[in-house]
C-alpha cells in the first residue's frame, strides 16, 4: 500500500463538535528512519478526554493542532522497522491513532501478545481503559472489601470495568448509573447490585433508593448532578476518584452543581482527581490480575466497533452522545 488516510482537525468546536470540525486527508505511507517503525493500525480508540484537546487551552496534555492529524491510542501490526526490538508482524500498542498507517518512534510503542486476548482488548480491558478503572478504584479511592461503591456512566468503557473490579475485590454493594434502560439491564447482567437510568428523575433520589445506607466510594465519570448526589450520599470518610466530567465537556457555561461542597468538611470526605499516566507502576499487577479474571470467565467487557477510518469522527461524536456500550473503537 502506498496511500495513507488520516483524520485532521479542521476547526475548533464551539460547544458540541460536528462533522465539519474534522477532515479526511490522503497522504503517502511513511518510511521509517533510524529508531522508527511503521504500523498498520487495526483498531483506534476514541475517548472523552479528546474533546478537551480540541480546545486551544493549556492542560495536562497539549491541544490538537489544526490541519494536522489527531492522535490517541491505537493497536496494529508493524509493517516496516528500523528499530531494534521490533520486526514486521509484531503487534504493538502506541499513541498515534486516527490514521491508517503511523510512523512511530520505537520508544513510543510497546509490543503486546495477540494470543493473550483479541488485539482490540489492549485498547479496552487490558489497556488504558482497564488501568484507569483499576488504578482509580483501588489506588486513588482505596476501596476496601465490604464497602458500597457508586459508579456514574457505568455502562461506558471505564465504568463497566470499575463495577466488576469492585465486586471481584469484595465490595458489598455496587451501584451504577447509565443513560438508557438497555444499559441498565446490561449493568445488572455484569453483576451490579443496582442500576438506574439517570434520565428517569433526580440522581439523588435514584441513588438514595439504590444505596439507602449511603456510599463509601464514588467513581466519577460524569460530574455535575452526579457528583452532587454522590457527595450527599457519602458516608463518613468517603472517597471519590474523579476520572472525568463528561457532563460539562461540551458546555459553554459553568456547571450549576455541585452545590454541597461544604459537606466535605463534616463528613471528612476526600475527592481526588487522577490521570492514568501517574499509575504505570501498577501495569504489571493490573495485566496479570485482569488477564486471570478474563481467562476464568469472571470479567466481561463490551466493545462498540465502527468500521473505517473515514467514520472515526462519527464514532467520536457517537461516544460523546452516549451511543456506545463499553469501549468505542474504530476498526481501521
Amino acid at each position: 500500500m502506498t496511500v495513507n488516510r488520516e483524520i485532521h482537525l479542521a476547526s475548533r468546536p464551539q460547544g458540541w463538535p460536528t462533522a465539519d470540525n474534522f477532515r479526511l486527508v490522503t497522504t503517502d505511507v511513511p518510511t521509517p528512519g533510524p529508531g522508527q517503525i511503521v504500523v498498520r493500525n487495526r483498531f483506534i480508540s476514541v475517548d472523552p478526554y479528546m474533546r478537551g484537546r480540541m480546545n486551544d487551552v493549556k492542560s495536562y496534555v497539549p491541544p490538537f493542532q489544526l490541519d494536522a492529524p489527531l492522535d490517541g491510542g491505537a493497536v496494529g501490526e508493524v509493517v516496516a522497522s528500523e528499530a531494534d526490538g521490533f520486526k514486521p508482524g509484531d503487534t504493538v500498542l502506541h499513541g498515534l491513532g486516527w490514521r491508517e498507517y503511523a510512523l512511530v518512534d520505537a520508544k513510543g510503542a510497546r509490543t503486546v501478545d495477540p494470543n493473550l486476548a483479541p488485539v482490540s482488548a489492549y485498547l479496552s480491558v487490558l489497556g488504558m481503559t482497564g488501568l484507569t478503572a483499576y488504578a482509580g478504584l483501588l489506588d486513588v479511592a482505596a476501596m476496601k472489601s465490604g464497602e458500597t461503591v457508586f459508579v456514574s456512566g457505568a455502562a461506558g468503557a471505564v465504568g463497566s470495568m470499575v463495577g466488576q473490579i469492585a465486586k471481584l475485590r469484595g465490595a458489598a454493594r455496587v451501584v451504577g448509573s447509565a443513560g438508557s434502560a438497555a444499559k441498565v439491564e446490561r449493568l445488572r447482567a455484569l453483576g451490579f447490585d443496582a442500576a438506574f437510568d439517570y434520565h428517569d428523575g433526580p440522581v439523588r433520589d435514584a441513588l438514595k433508593a439504590a444505596a439507602p445506607d449511603g456510599i463509601d466510594v464514588y467513581f466519577d465519570n460524569v460530574g455535575g448532578e452526579h457528583l452532587e448526589a454522590a457527595i450527599g450520599a457519602m458516608n463518613l470518610h468517603g472517597r471519590a476518584a474523579i476520572c472525568g466530567m463528561i457532563a460539562q465537556y461540551n458546555a459553554t457555561e459553568p456547571p450549576a452543581a455541585p452545590r454541597n461542597l461544604a459537606l466535605l468538611i463534616g463528613k471528612r470526605l476526600t475527592l481526588r482527581g487522577f490521570l492514568v499516566g501517574d499509575h504505570g507502576h501498577l501495569r504489571e499487577q493490573f495485566v496479570q490480575e485482569m488477564a486471570g479474571w478474563l481467562r476464568d470467565g469472571k470479567l466481561s467487557y463490551d466493545e462498540t466497533v465502527v468500521d473505517g477510518i473515514e467514520n472515526a469522527p462519527e464514532a467520536f461524536l457517537g461516544m460523546l452522545r452516549g451511543e456506545n456500550l463499553g469501549k468505542m473503537l474504530v476498526r481501521v
